[in-house]
Formats: C-alpha cells, sequence, structure tokens
C-alpha cells in the first residue's frame, strides 16, 4: 500500500510541476521525512495557483482581442401576419333526438316480428302486428254496408233531383250513407292499432318483445327501441362569460377520442338560458355520421372557434419573457449585416390569445422584425449577436 500511495503521489508531482527534478522528489519519499513532503507539496500547489491565474489572464486577453468569440450565436424568427383562430376548448356527449321506445297502441298476441335487431328500416315500415282479434272480418262485412249504403244514396239523390219520391227518403238515405262510412274510418284506425310501424328512418336497436307475447298498451310494454344515427349531435355547456363570442354558425372541431377521428362542423343553436348553478349555456352541434360509427352518449372534445383575427402577428410563447414589473418582452435582432450580425433590442410587448405552443401579440412587434428565437434567455440589451439561420 506505501508503494502504491508513492507512486501516486510521485505521479501528481510530476504532472504538476514540469520543472521539478523527479530525483529531489524520489530522495524526498524515499528518507520518508513527512514535515519536508507536505512543504514540498506546498512549493508545487503554490506554483499551480499561479499558473492557472496567468492561464486566466490569457484566457480574457483572447477574448477581448477575437471578438467573434464574445458574439452569443442565436436563431431568429420573421414575424409576419397570418390568420389566427383561437379555440374554446370543451367536452361534451353525443345525443339524438330520435331515440325512441315502440309501445303498442292495442292489447293482443303480438302476431308478427318482421324486423331483427340492427335493420335499417324507412319511415312508415310494417315492424309488427298484433292479432286484431276479429276485427278484420268486421270491416270487410262494414264496407260491403257501404257500398250498399252508397247505391242506395246515390240513386234516391237522383230521383230526388227528379222530383220523385219524398225528401225523407233522401235524408235518410244519406244519412245512413254518411253514418256507414264513419263506421268504416273508425274502424279501419282502430285495426290500424294493430300495426306497429316505424315513426321514422333509423335503425332498430333492440328488440325487446318477442313474437308470440300478449302485449298491451302501457310501461313496461315496449316492443322496440328505434334509433336514427343520421340526425346526431353534440349539446355543450359553454361558460357564460363567452355569450357573446360563441354564437350560432361559428366553426367547431369535434374530436372523438375513442374513434381517433375528428370532424367539422359548427353551431345549429344557442340557448337563451343561463344555468345558475353553473352560470352556463348549452349549444347544439350537429355532427355528420356518415360511417355510422357516432353512437349516443359517445364522448367528444370539442374546440369552437370564438375569436379570429386575419392580421395577427404569432410568436412561440417559449421566447417571451417576463420582468421583475409584470412586462412581457422578446428581443428583436436591429438591422442584421451580410455576415448575420445584429444589435439585441429589449422591447416590450403586449399579447392577447394562446393557442398551442403560440401567442398572440397586440402590440411591440411588427411585420418584417427578425425575433430571437434560440439563444433568447442568454442575451442582453444592446448586445451584438450573431445569427446562425
Amino acid at each position: 500500500m506505501k508503494k502504491i500511495v508513492s507512486l501516486f503521489v510521485t505521479g501528481i508531482l510530476l504532472s504538476s510541476c514540469g520543472d521539478t527534478p523527479s530525483s529531489s522528489i524520489d530522495t524526498l519519499i524515499t528518507e520518508g521525512n513527512l514535515e519536508a513532503i507536505r512543504q514540498k507539496k506546498t512549493e508545487i500547489s503554490a506554483q499551480q495557483k499561479a499558473l492557472n491565474k496567468e492561464i486566466r489572464q490569457l484566457d480574457s486577453v483572447i477574448a477581448l482581442l477575437d471578438q467573434n468569440d464574445n458574439f452569443p450565436l442565436v436563431t431568429t424568427v420573421v414575424s409576419k401576419k397570418e390568420k389566427f383562430n383561437h379555440y374554446l376548448d370543451l367536452q361534451g356527449d353525443v345525443k339524438t333526438k330520435q331515440n325512441v321506445l315502440i309501445y303498442p297502441e292495442s292489447q293482443g298476441l303480438l302476431q308478427r316480428v318482421y324486423v331483427t335487431k340492427g335493420q335499417q328500416v324507412a319511415k312508415g315500415q310494417l315492424l309488427a302486428t298484433i292479432d286484431d282479434g276479429g276485427l278484420s272480418s268486421q270491416l270487410a262485412q262494414l264496407k260491403t254496408q257501404a257500398a250498399l249504403a252508397q247505391t242506395t244514396f246515390e240513386r234516391q239523390k237522383r230521383l230526388w233531383e227528379q222530383k220523385i219520391g219524398s225528401e225523407i227518403q233522401y235524408l235518410q238515405a244519406k244519412a245512413n250513407y254518411e253514418g256507414t262510412n264513419d263506421n268504416v274510418k273508425q274502424l279501419e284506425s282502430q285495426l290500424g292499432k294493430s300495426n306497429i310501424r316505424a315513426p321514422f328512418s333509423g335503425i332498430i336497436d333492440d328488440v325487446i318483445k318477442d313474437q308470440g307475447t300478449v302485449v298491451a298498451p302501457g310501461p313496461g310494454s315496449e316492443i322496440f327501441r328505434i334509433i336514427n344515427l343520421s340526425e346526431m349531435y353534440i349539446e355543450v355547456e359553454v361558460p357564460e362569460n363567452y355569450i357573446n363570442t360563441v354564437n350560432k354558425g361559428k366553426e367547431a372541431i369535434v374530436y372523438f377520442p375513442i374513434l381517433g377521428d375528428s370532424v367539422v362542423t359548427s353551431i345549429r343553436e344557442t340557448g337563451n338560458y343561463i344555468n345558475p348553478s353553473n352560470r352556463s349555456f348549452s349549444i347544439e352541434i350537429p355532427v355528420p355520421n356518415k360511417n355510422g360509427m357516432i353512437k349516443p352518449n359517445l364522448n367528444a372534445k370539442v374546440s369552437i372557434n370564438d375569436y379570429t383575427n386575419e392580421n395577427a402577428i404569432l410568436l412561440p410563447q417559449g421566447i417571451i419573457s417576463e420582468n421583475a414589473m409584470g412586462e412581457q418582452y422578446a428581443y428583436v435582432a436591429l438591422s442584421p449585416n451580410a455576415d448575420g450580425e445584429a444589435r439585441a433590442q429589449k422591447t416590450v410587448i403586449a399579447t392577447g390569445k394562446t393557442q398551442g405552443a403560440y401567442i398572440e401579440v397586440l402590440s411591440g412587434i411588427e411585420a418584417g422584425m427578425h425575433v430571437i428565437k434560440e439563444g433568447a434567455r442568454s442575451v442582453k440589451d444592446g448586445q451584438i449577436v450573431k445569427i446562425l439561420n
């Protein structure tokens, strides 16, 4: 161990001071005089500090004489006017106004079911029939009576126009004909309730009752659920302070995280009532559903265009700083020369809305200025900089 320490100390002394004879150091180590070794170490350390001081002085002179090495290296962006759209981000759920349960209007045996779950149906299409209990036979008989009553009435009418027969016979035939027709219509309406038809075009989401089940009007007797997936919309609650900027017709981008897809649409309707519990009003946004993948209650992220500036100046937020007084500022490279050298000027700015990584500059920066981007945190006001880009 002593031998290793001796070699280590010898290496340090030799590397620290090249003009110290190795024989004298070896002699000191061989003699093992601790005080003498410490004294020698102190002498060499003093020499090393003096050399480091001289090196620092030389570096300062080099930096002073070679000004190119003293220029901070920066990159800039040229400010320009461009269209700026700001979006308000909110959450909403997909809804449809045509999502209903279909109930029977008459009591009886569910005689036939014509559709299956998931089937596309048209408005008025026959979905199922209920046993009419003999009403169809009664209707056929009544129609026969109605035809006879019509023939009798038309005959009596011709005779009455020829002044043949009594007025009472004519009026009786007319009343019988009209009464029979009313009975036919009433029975037809009653018989029509045994036919269950689609109230609108859509998809049969569920067949709740099976064929052969006895059904009756009232709660718990629903037979089908039908949904129209082509008339989807999103209802969103908007804070009341946006009541002047979120209006009918404003653009809205709807993103569905589950589907990984988005659609561009616009506000169809805005509410006229402020909810006192959350100080918000509702808006309605239609959602096209061309591929049928959008379902009721699907969660969506909605971005509503609440502000637009056609001639905005935008800057990356990362190049803007703030001083102790709360003022925001950026550095502008004034009049870059052919070598890319320019003078940095600290410019106080006023900012507006932000969107993503960019912020709107309302004043302080004009179009065509070279705004320092990379290196903005290390430059000083009035300093000469070198632009790399």
